[in-house]
Formats: C-alpha cells, sequence, structure tokens
C-alpha cells in the first residue's frame, strides 16, 4: 500500500471509503473519507485496496444521495435568464418589468482542502456567490475576526474535520472535551456572532462529522451538526448555505426540507428557524462590478 490508494477498513465491514493520507513505520496509515468529513487511522494490516471506488455499496449508497440533493436543489432553484456577476436577472416582459435578484454571499472556512475546492464546485455550478478559504480549524476564529467586517458575508460556513475521540464512553458527550475540533468551531461561531447578533442577518453553518451538536446552536450557530454524533457528508454544510442564499428575504427557509435534503439527514444536521437572504430589487442596474461567483483561497 502507498499513500493515495483508495482503502476500507475491515473490521468495519467497508463502511466508509478511504484515501489513504500518510503511512507511519509502514504499519500504521492516516486516512481521509473521500465522501464523510472524518479523519481515522488503521493498522495497514486492517486495510483493502479498492481498485474500483464506485463498486463497492457505501461508495453506491453515497452517489445516489448525491445526485437526490442535486437534483432537489436544482428543482428549488427559481428560473434565470441572465447572469451578471451576483446580480441576476429574473423576470422581463412587457407587463411585468424586470427586476433582479441577489443571492446571499457565503464565506466558507474549510478545513479540507479538498473538500474545499469540491464545495466551491458546487457553489459556482447553483450560482451562489462564495469565498472560500482553506484554513485549519485552530484559526478560524481569528481569521473570521479579520475576514467578517472585509467581506460582509450573509452566510458563514465553519466546518472541516471533527470527530469523538477515542474511548469515550456515551455519558461523555455532553463535554466539549470529547470533540477533536467541537470547541475550534464554537469558538469561530461566537466570533461570528459578535460581529452580527442577529441569527436573521448573518447565517451560521457550523460543523463537521460527529460535532456537538448543542454547544454550537448554543454559541449562536443556525444550523449545525450532528444531532445523532454521526458521520455527514463533505457537501451537507454546502447544501444548507445554498438553500438559505436562494430562499427569499421575505420567507423562511423550510426546516423540515432544507434537513431531509441533505445527505447525511436529521441525525446529521439541524437548526432553528432562519429567513433566507435572496433579495430582489427593481430595476436593474446600468453597470454592475463583475465579480467571480466562487473565490477560493488555500
Amino acid at each position: 500500500m502507498k499513500q493515495g490508494d483508495l482503502v476500507v477498513r475491515k473490521s468495519y465491514g467497508g463502511d466508509v471509503l478511504f484515501r489513504i493520507e500518510l503511512l507511519r513505520d509502514n504499519q500504521l496509515a492516516v486516512l481521509k473519507g473521500t465522501d464523510y468529513r472524518l479523519l481515522a487511522d488503521s493498522p495497514l494490516l486492517d486495510l483493502a485496496v479498492v481498485k474500483d471506488p464506485d463498486s463497492t455499496p457505501a461508495s453506491q449508497q453515497v452517489r445516489i444521495k448525491v445526485k437526490e440533493s442535486l437534483r432537489r436543489m436544482q428543482e428549488k432553484r427559481p428560473p434565470v435568464h441572465e447572469q451578471d456577476g451576483p446580480i441576476r436577472l429574473a423576470t422581463q416582459s412587457a407587463s411585468n418589468p424586470s427586476f433582479y435578484e441577489m443571492p446571499g454571499k457565503v464565506l466558507h472556512l474549510d478545513g479540507d482542502g479538498n473538500y474545499m475546492r469540491k464545495s466551491m464546485q458546487l457553489y459556482s455550478q447553483m450560482r451562489v456567490p462564495a469565498h472560500g478559504i482553506h484554513v485549519h480549524e485552530a484559526q478560524m476564529p481569528e481569521l473570521l475576526y479579520r475576514l467578517l467586517p472585509e467581506l460582509k458575508p450573509d452566510i458563514v460556513v465553519i466546518t472541516g474535520h471533527d470527530g469523538v475521540l477515542k474511548n469515550r464512553r456515551s455519558e461523555d458527550l455532553g463535554s466539549i472535551s470529547s470533540y477533536k475540533n467541537s470547541q475550534n468551531f464554537v469558538d469561530a461561531v461566537r466570533v461570528a456572532r459578535d460581529y452580527e447578533k442577529n441569527r436573521d442577518s448573518l447565517i451560521v453553518i457550523a460543523g463537521a462529522c460527529q460535532s456537538h451538536y448543542e454547544a454550537l446552536l448554543q454559541a449562536g450557530s443556525n444550523f449545525a451538526s450532528s444531532p445523532g454524533r454521526i458521520l455527514i457528508h463533505a457537501l451537507d454544510p454546502v447544501y444548507i448555505a445554498i438553500k438559505a442564499s436562494a430562499t427569499p428575504i421575505r420567507e423562511t427557509i423550510d426546516l423540515p426540507e432544507v434537513i431531509q435534503g441533505t445527505i447525511s439527514g436529521i441525525e446529521g444536521i439541524g437548526g432553528i428557524e432562519t429567513i433566507g437572504r435572496l433579495r430582489k430589487g427593481l430595476p436593474k442596474p446600468k453597470w454592475t462590478k463583475q465579480t467571480s461567483q466562487a473565490n477560493v483561497m488555500m
């Protein structure tokens, strides 16, 4: 086995597809989930190399769920006839003058560079203006403190890697010290809430696999993972952000619809009643600043 190989863990029944990130002393492998925000380590003897990732039952199920989530997003997306940076022409006729739409702008902080790139591709595909930064989870609070006044986003996504630490009992799950990065996410959420206390003016989506859901909500998140302490799909926070960006500001985000539309479902993501961030205007400006739909910083 070598770095970059796709593998599954035999002792777990091949439930998650991983990529080998690092080999230690030719005995232990550091693994990163290809679909789920999961970091793990495993003895090499417990790993089996996967030649065709689409052949594993776990990957097949994930692909089906991803396609279904994308289909739902496309169906709910309002029709757009013209695109001009962050402003989109939505309707025009002799009796109905043109108005324009301004979807909510996303600032996405991600502790994983590969997942961040996938996320930015989806934002671009769904025409959501987004600024993505790959940053270690421990550095997110400080970075947010500097970026929020500069970028003035409508939606902040705070995600990366997390998980319950080894040898923790079920009664220990109420303590945030039992989690790999939940405290870092909580600190980042608090920075966002210090900047903007109104949860409808700044929507915060925080957490990763098995994160301390209750602590994140208490810190000020609108949406968070993971109520059931389960693995969440890498794109679940992105799905929530896209729905928030595309929901009109006069409407409340449909909680059952948006949560059930995620790949992980209600055990993976939860949240509170929140107003959308899509605004309409009339008439369309003659000159608009051209901006990239998806800006990425590493």
